[in-house]
């Protein structure tokens, strides 16, 4: 680390301000979700606040942060009391349970598409499969159910169904291949193409679209390897890769349009870095998929906030604003508007403020265009127990993308 002074420099000069209010934003919007959903699956919607405590995992209020005084922050839509034993209860107002009704109704109408979106992904794969525990992982992003394993995965039978493997995991088995989807979005928003019964995918020619900070160019020198790059003809993500050589070019190449294709398919244009590399092996990716994302930083952008970091696809997003938003994301502003969540602050982390990532010192960071204070937090919220995943896969760490960034000076 002592030999990344100029990495860290150049990390600080990469950070686009807007994606990462964003990402604060988003992290905000989890954990008041989370506590929504937790009430929700209650018989009358209500509970001790002391038994939130068993659930401050998914709630990601880490002690000695006091759930109380989270909830208390957003009076529009929790309310606290105590019954005559002195027990603190917490419920939902009127205005929150039609919030919740409402998402309820929005996941309804949203259910066909992220249908496509799982066939999809299950048509990319390279056996045509995915766990089900995996699939979990994108739940939010995807737009699903939060019990989606138990209805919708049944609701689609000419689409895709369970199976069970030897091993006893679950998996979700493609049904039947539909050449109409195998057109990937760039194909759709370049070349105009439309769903087509007799598409083949094959090799592709198509330069990805590029978004880069203010001044990136007169930092950087990316010249003739980005034009060379963008010009290189690669394999469709619906194509079979088995005769690719991992590590080439090619096979790189194949990578970034797969991850391209499954941040096009999220409600927001963005994933959690550790959520993608659950599924290197699925879509014969490589094994360093965070030098990736961090090498191609025009066409994605990786937010180091917290010990998960978040990638945007970049040509989706206008300043802090996604350019079309679907009614889940229109939903989730409504909520924002309402939570009135204010709070002190942290700074914006570069490499060298890793080390001390839990006791880093705070200082207020001006926002334009923003009307209320935002909760830096360092963690993103864990979403129940499909997340537990995220402990048995490997978590990226700050080093491996200093060595990313060294790496893509290299080549």
């Amino acid at each position: 680390m002592t030999s990344s002074k100029r990495v860290q420099d150049r990390s600080r000069m990469k950070r686009v301000h807007d994606l990462e209010i964003v990402t604060e934003k988003w992290k905000i919007a989890s954990k008041v979700m989370a506590v929504m959903e937790l009430l929700k699956q209650e018989p009358e919607m209500i509970i001790p606040v002391r038994n939130l405590e068993q659930h401050r995992q998914r709630l990601n209020l880490p002690k000695p942060n006091r759930i109380s005084d989270f909830l208390r922050k957003s009076p529009k839509l929790f309310e606290l009391y105590k019954d005559q034993r002195g027990l603190t209860w917490c419920g939902m107002t009127k205005q929150a349970e039609d919030l919740v009704a409402e998402h309820d109704k929005l996941i309804e109408e949203h259910s066909v598409k992220a249908a496509e979106y799982v066939t999809r992904c299950l048509m990319m794969s390279g056996d045509k499969r995915l766990p089900l525990d995996k699939i979990a992982t994108f739940r939010r992003d995807f737009g699903l159910q939060i019990d989606f394993r138990a209805d919708w995965v049944h609701r689609f039978p000419d689409l895709f169904r369970v199976k069970k493997s030897a091993d006893g995991v679950d998996y979700l088995e493609l049904v039947s291949w539909n050449p109409a989807w195998a057109v990937t979005e760039l194909e759709k928003k370049v070349l105009g193409l439309t769903e087509a019964n007799d598409h083949k995918p094959g090799v592709l020619s198509l330069a990805f679209p590029l978004k880069f900070p203010t001044g990136f160019k007169k930092v950087y020198r990316i010249g003739g390897k980005l034009e060379h790059f963008q010009k290189m003809p690669y394999l469709s993500p619906y194509a079979d890769a088995k005769e690719l050589t991992a590590g080439s070019r090619e096979f790189d190449k194949r990578a970034v349009a797969i991850m391209h294709e499954l941040l096009s398919f999220t409600v927001e244009k963005r994933l959690v870095t550790d959520y993608l590399t659950h599924f290197r092996r699925e879509f014969v990716m490589p094994q360093k998929l965070m030098r990736l994302l961090l090498k191609h930083f025009g066409i994605f952008y990786v937010s180091e906030r917290g010990k998960r970091f978040s990638v945007f696809l970049t040509e989706a997003y206008d300043g802090q604003e996604l350019i079309e938003k679907c009614p889940l994301v229109l939903w989730k502003e409504k909520l924002l508007s309402i939570v009135g969540y204010r709070g002190k602050k942290r700074k914006v982390r570069t490499f060298s403020d890793s080390s001390d990532m839990e006791t880093a010192d705070t200082k207020e960071i001006d926002s334009e265009n923003e009307n209320k204070d935002i909760q830096f937090d360092e963690e993103e919220v864990l979403d129940g127990p499909e997340h537990t995943l995220l402990a048995q896969d490997q978590v990226m760490e700050v080093g491996e993308v200093v060595s990313a960034y060294m790496d893509s000076d290299a080549s």
